[in-house]
């Protein structure tokens, strides 16, 4: 069997651990100067796979167990291309209203916006939520004058694993990330949206592993 490739932050976490035990969550965010949502996801690794042990009440601590798990390798070996779904999109120059519409016909947080068939960016219920308290007119500004623009975006690519897309979602704290290929239109180098993940995608993901590792 291998042995678990962890990342610099894992890595760290343990010797913090090692050190410190019992150490809570808290207090590792505070030593590594992150937020603990940006740990949560290294923590529940660090747990799945037996090198730690979360105590209740009272914190972390070394198990001094095999660092191998399936249930790692697992999630390692999952591509986005296998969990994502598919994306709703709304044109640019679409009035905010028919894009709000939109939205909530399609009960999503997040909707991705194209200039012909291209990625420009995004746009979220607080998006809208902002504008509605600003007292624009929706039925005549278009998305593009609300949406957050590319290279602002947080995205994935279809052959990234799911773990680098959850960590992505946890540590940028967003609720699902457009997947992105590139594409060349006119010499110029440019993103189509071929999917999204967001959380539910990860959440399903984690009651599948749950049922084939059974």
């Amino acid at each position: 069997m291998n042995a678990i490739k962890l990342s610099p932050r894992q890595e760290q976490i343990i010797e913090l651990v090692k050190e410190k035990q019992p150490v809570t969550s808290e207090q590792l965010a505070e030593k590594l100067n992150v937020t603990r949502a940006t740990l949560r996801t290294d923590l529940s690794i660090l747990t799945m796979t037996g090198i730690l042990e979360a105590k209740p009440k009272v914190g972390y601590i070394f198990a001094h167990k095999p660092s191998y798990s399936p249930l790692h390798e697992y999630v390692r070996n999952i591509k986005v291309e296998a969990i994502m779904s598919k994306p709703v999109v709304v044109e640019e120059n679409s009035t905010v209203y028919d894009a709000i519409v939109n939205l909530f016909l399609n009960d999503v947080g997040t909707m991705f916006v194209v200039n012909n068939g291209v990625f420009s960016g995004a746009v979220s219920r607080k998006d809208f939520l902002k504008m509605a308290i600003g007292g624009m007119d929706m039925h005549k500004v278009p998305v593009g004058m609300l949406m957050t623009r590319m290279p602002n975006i947080i995205y994935v690519g279809r052959d990234e694993n799911a773990y680098a897309a959850a960590q992505k979602i946890i540590e940028h704290e967003v609720d699902c990330l457009p997947v992105l290929e590139k594409a060349t239109i006119d010499s110029k180098e440019v993103y189509k949206i071929v999917g999204k993940v967001s959380k539910t995608n990860i959440t399903k993901l984690f009651v599948a592993m749950g049922e084939n590792l059974h």
